[in-house]
């Protein structure tokens, strides 16, 4: 029987997801949407921590009740059609997971300009491949390496945030505490920035797709989805002030190493260049829980559909390793082409409207089942979290066209892949 893993690293598997580029990248593209305003933009953080969180209590229930890997496809196949959890599944393989992947090692080289590695594309297609190599053995592995690296994500991001509010900042910087905020949410930017902050927060979902790989599901899966969001969103919103504390809006605006901007206004240029190898290193973390989580959604999906049987290959101590490659292999290339921001925003759309599917899902489930979690104010949490991302998604739309039709097409080739793929027979056994 395969080693499962605990709460602990069910937990790292969360807040590695989550705790990627975004955090360290988005508020100078919130600015550059007209989002001025320090509650306006704390109020984004606090939006999407709570929509967050309503998500993660659909997605405890679900993943309680069904008690497979494979998340989304499972849900939605179970519940609705076949269609919608395969459209998940390849949505998660074509950009949901591994755009992260991609965009993280596009980070990592970013943040080691110091070191004369900035866009180096050869090194973030290096890392990608070391990192996938590291979840081709064991879940054994698998769990030391996402934990170790997890723990100096958590502690670097705390350390900064407590620099940030100990050490006296500049009398210029992004602070604004006026009420121009009443004005500003009501804008279009104020949508379209919540597609950066949703897509930081992507990953409040990540344990649920490794169920069956967590010891005793029924009560850690709730405990590490839940407990990992509210840590995050905690954490989003202080680390956010830190940022307009100690950084002008023209400094900011625009750009994405805005951690490095800010902390090199607090601690220096030497300071800054830590600050800024350390964002590189703790990305590693979150590359590495992508290539964890990505390939058991794909494997899910090629248990059940004969054009994907080749990924259902395993190692001999489970490990999906075909699935992991082609994770690699799609993070590379997407590594190679195109803009950080262009693929943050059609990611961000898919991610956001396959999300909306999958908790409705939660609404239908009729027969519950003894001892699994129950959704607290349900339906209530979830109608709001449903109209908030169509919202979301309407501004997006008609904000940033392109990208979101982007993003529709990566779907609608979905469907059209599906209607020539076929049901194969699964053995329970397997």
């Amino acid at each position: 029987m395969k080693k499962k893993i605990g709460i602990y690293t069910a937990s790292a598997i969360v807040i590695a997801n989550m705790i990627g580029t975004g955090v360290f990248t988005s508020v100078g593209f919130q600015l550059s949407a007209g989002i001025f305003n320090t509650w306006g933009i704390l109020l984004l953080w606090l939006a999407g921590g709570l929509l967050s969180l309503f998500g993660a209590f659909a997605y405890a229930e679900l993943g309680t009740h069904f008690k497979e890997s494979g998340g989304d496809y499972i849900y939605l196949s179970r519940v609705f059609h076949p269609l919608l959890g395969y459209l998940s599944a390849w949505a998660g393989l074509t950009v949901g997971f591994s755009a992260p992947v991609a965009l993280a090692a596009m980070a990592f080289t970013k943040y080691l300009a110091p070191f004369g590695l900035q866009d180096n594309v050869w090194l973030a297609i290096g890392i990608i491949i070391l990192i996938g190599l590291m979840h081709s053995f064991t879940i054994r592995h698998s769990s030391r390496f996402q934990n170790s690296t997890t723990l100096i994500k958590i502690l670097f991001i705390v350390v900064l945030i407590v620099l940030g509010f100990v050490l006296p900042d500049s009398s210029s910087n992004a602070i604004n505490l006026s009420n121009s905020w009443q004005h500003e949410i009501l804008k279009p930017g104020f949508a379209v920035s919540m597609v950066y902050v949703s897509f930081a927060y992507t990953g409040w979902n990540a344990a649920a797709y490794v169920a069956d790989e967590i010891d005793v599901p029924v009560k850690n899966l709730p405990r590490a989805l839940i407990i990992s969001t509210l840590f995050v969103a905690v954490v989003y919103i202080l680390f956010q002030f830190v940022l307009l504390k100690n950084a002008t809006v023209n400094e900011l605006q625009g750009k994405e190493e805005v951690t490095f901007i800010s902390f090199t206004n607090l601690l220096g240029k030497t300071g800054g260049k830590w600050v800024s190898i350390f964002i590189a290193i703790q990305l590693v973390a979150t590359i590495s829980s992508y290539l964890w989580v990505g390939p058991r959604v794909t494997w899910a999906m090629a248990r059940e559909n004969k054009l994907w049987q080749p990924l259902v290959k395993k190692n001999q101590h489970g490990i999906p390793v075909a699935a992991v490659w082609l994770h690699v292999a799609i993070s590379v290339t997407l590594a190679l082409s195109g803009s950080f921001q262009t693929v943050f925003l059609y990611a961000g759309f898919v991610l956001q409207l396959m999300a909306s599917l999958t908790v409705a899902t939660s609404l239908f489930i009729k027969d519950q089942q003894p001892h699994t979690f129950r959704s607290p104010f349900k339906p209530i949490l979830q109608v709001l979290f449903l109209i908030f991302n169509a919202w979301v998604l309407i501004f997006t739309f008609k904000d940033k066209p392109r990208e979101s039709l982007i993003g529709i097409g990566i779907i609608a080739a979905g469907i059209i892949i599906y209607f020539f793929d076929k049901p194969v027979v699964v053995n329970e056994n397997d």
